[in-house]
């Protein structure tokens, strides 16, 4: 099995809230959901609870029986009763956190997506697909216009960036909403999951949204670009890109965003 891994924190001076890590034939990557210092009703933080619950999944999914969706639910039920008596876990601003894993079975690349990260598979013959869990971007194209209409990193954006998210959480793990991994296990009924035959796969890249950036916020490639530099590069080089572009628009000016720079990390997984 061969992996390669870069992760960078939006700002030096704070926790990095993505976590990714691998074992023999497994994967899993998650984001942790932000709330820029605010209240979260949890003692430990969100990078606490996404590198929690993905050590924690990457143990489960290593049981090829249980399928992932499961692994998932019960992976949440034990981070939950490892802090629920110290931490305020009905809080609306609960921490959360997006979740891609994928599992090598008989015969097959086993996946599950929840949240907006993705997972790009690239095939022997050159195609490539993508999956992301695309509702949270369609709750937010409802929303957040008022954010992008506004400098990045401005008072005033602030202040609708906080608005946002509050409206946002009113919709998380709800119909007509989104979902994404919190405290309620029920989410992982809702994940994105499927097969793809393992011998028409040459790789398996987990991305979180702070990296797919270059290719779905900013337009300055496509999947097969990111492929070019992921193979001769490696996933550092793909992320320093990121940041370039990053550089060039810190007002959100070109690319309107709620976050002037993000969390990026990438697990590229080269399939024999």
């Amino acid at each position: 099995m061969r992996v390669a891994l870069a992760t960078l924190p939006a700002d030096p001076d704070r926790d990095n809230e993505d976590f990714a890590a691998a074992a023999p034939g497994a994967a899993v990557l998650l984001d942790g959901a932000g709330v820029g210092g605010a209240e979260t009703g949890c003692t430990h933080g969100v990078a606490w609870f996404s590198s929690t619950l993905g050590s924690l999944l990457l143990r489960g999914i290593t049981d090829p029986v249980r399928p992932l969706a499961d692994c998932l639910a019960d992976s949440i039920v034990l981070v939950r009763s490892l802090h629920e008596d110290s931490c305020d876990l009905a809080y609306r601003a609960s921490p959360t956190s997006t979740v891609v894993c994928a599992r090598v079975g008989t015969g097959a690349l086993e996946y599950l997506v929840l949240g907006d990260s993705s997972l790009l598979l690239t095939e022997k013959d050159g195609g490539t697909a993508v999956v992301t869990d695309r509702r949270l971007d369609e709750v937010g194209k409802r929303l957040r216009g008022p954010v992008d209409a506004l400098p990045t990193g401005s008072p005033e954006h602030a202040a609708a960036l906080a608005d946002y998210r509050d409206a946002l959480t009113g919709l998380r793990n709800r119909p007509g909403g989104f979902w994404i991994a919190g405290p309620d296990p029920q989410a992982a009924e809702h994940a994105l999951t499927g097969t793809v035959p393992l011998d028409s796969l040459a790789s398996v890249t987990l991305l979180s949204d702070g990296a797919t950036r270059l290719v779905d916020r900013f337009e300055l490639a496509d999947w097969q670009e990111v492929l070019a530099v992921l193979g001769s590069f490696g996933p550092d080089e793909l992320i320093s890109r990121v940041r370039d572009a990053e550089d060039d628009d810190p007002d959100g000016r070109r690319w309107p965003r709620g976050k002037a720079y993000d969390d990026a990390t990438v697990l590229h997984w080269v399939l024999p």
